[in-house]
């Protein structure tokens, strides 16, 4: 439900209350008998945390992630598929129970999963990029997903899109092509599955964010993805972010590859939201908060954004930030001090890429020192509410 939604009809209950003199009162019980002590918790009990009190709603104050009147940071990863394709496919309900459990037990406050891999399975779009149809196993097993992230109380970044749509080997990339070079095209697509994804799992507050796309700087820059403009590639983020934002309070993110594209330094922000909003005439069109990834490579162009801060890193420090990527495993550069150092310097969270080994970046051993670092270093606030 909507934040306003709720606050609506608790302006109401209270106007009642107020005014209505002759309401039986008796059975209120006497606030000095009332028990309003918290129980103590476990930090690494992964047991089901959907029936402790208070709103888990991650939301955003100035530059800060709140929950519940207390700031949080993101003590993240990236568990980005199981197996390919995961929602819709070939979903292992027991593979994301467990490895939910185990990231709790690490420490780890949030991961960022990859919804559609390549857009070949749940999500169906017809050759002239019309929006055709999302499959019920689709819904089905993202329902788990929800159903478990609640349990073990670990948020989730869920990622739409990648740029792995749009590549010459992906089967059906043509489709996604013609998909953002149509404005009713990416309309359809927001009304047919944008839409319903944001408001089926709006109550849910683990699902605190969407990720629009994975690196959408390769749909621009490679032969493969056919270089499309960004014109195109920004409009589909446009009006996807209105419909989120219309729909429902799940915060919009898009996880740019290259800092360039995510500052005005460079060649310009392509996701400010005075860009997005000239393509698609909507205030709603905008980002939340900031994701930009981080890979070594990069660091003889962009500087190294751990040891300083989101705004000497060129960024738009009117949001949040959080580094969305970056690699587990770093022998020259121990990724515990990464993340403290990024704490230490204004960022409001660090994912690592991966929490389960699914390439040479690392997995659950190298992340897990990390994450079990910052708990001792920040506990009140990766767990704020505990």
């Amino acid at each position: 439900m909507k934040l306003k939604k709720i606050l609506a009809v608790l302006m109401s209950v209270a106007m009642l209350l107020t005014f209505s003199s002759c309401s039986d009162q008796s059975a209120a019980p006497d606030s000095s008998t009332v028990d309003t002590s918290v129980p103590e918790t476990d930090v690494g009990n992964s047991d089901d945390v959907s029936s402790d009190s208070g709103d888990r709603r991650v939301y955003i104050e100035g530059t800060n992630f709140f929950v519940n009147g207390k700031q949080i940071w993101f003590n993240g990863v990236n568990t980005p598929w199981d197996n390919w394709n995961d929602f819709g496919g070939n979903f292992e309900y027991d593979f994301w129970d467990s490895h939910f459990a185990r990231l709790k037990e690490a420490g780890v406050n949030a991961t960022r999963i990859w919804i559609n891999c390549n857009g070949l399975v749940g999500v169906m779009i017809n050759e002239d990029g019309s929006f055709a149809s999302v499959t019920d196993k689709h819904w089905s097993d993202l329902d788990s997903l929800f159903e478990l992230a609640e349990k073990h109380g670990i948020y989730i970044m869920a990622t739409l899109l990648s740029f792995d749509h749009f590549k010459d080997s992906n089967q059906g990339y043509e489709n996604w092509r013609n998909l953002i070079k149509s404005s009713d095209n990416i309309d359809r697509f927001v009304d047919g599955y944008v839409i319903p994804f944001a408001e089926r799992y709006d109550d849910n507050d683990y699902l605190f964010s969407i990720d629009l796309m994975n690196e959408p700087d390769w749909v621009y820059e490679n032969e493969e993805c056919g270089k499309q403009s960004w014109d195109d590639i920004s409009d589909l983020f446009a009006r996807c972010a209105a419909g989120i934002h219309e729909h429902s309070d799940i915060l919009v993110t898009v996880g740019m590859g290259i800092v360039k594209y995510n500052s005005d330094s460079y060649e310009g922000n392509k996701v400010s939201d005075e860009y997005l909003q000239s393509l698609s005439g909507n205030e709603n069109s905008y980002l939340d908060f900031y994701s930009p990834h981080y890979y070594e490579w990069q660091k003889q162009w962009f500087g190294y954004p751990f040891n300083i801060s989101p705004e000497k890193y060129k960024l738009d420090v009117t949001k949040p930030v959080v580094i969305g990527e970056c690699v587990a495993r770093d022998d020259k550069d121990p990724l515990a001090q990464r993340y403290e150092n990024a704490y230490n310097n204004g960022w409001n969270g660090v994912f690592a890429w991966t929490s389960n080994g699914i390439d040479n970046c690392g997995g659950f051993d190298d992340v897990k020192p990390a994450t079990q670092h910052m708990l001792e270093l920040a506990v009140d606030k990766i767990y704020p509410f505990e």
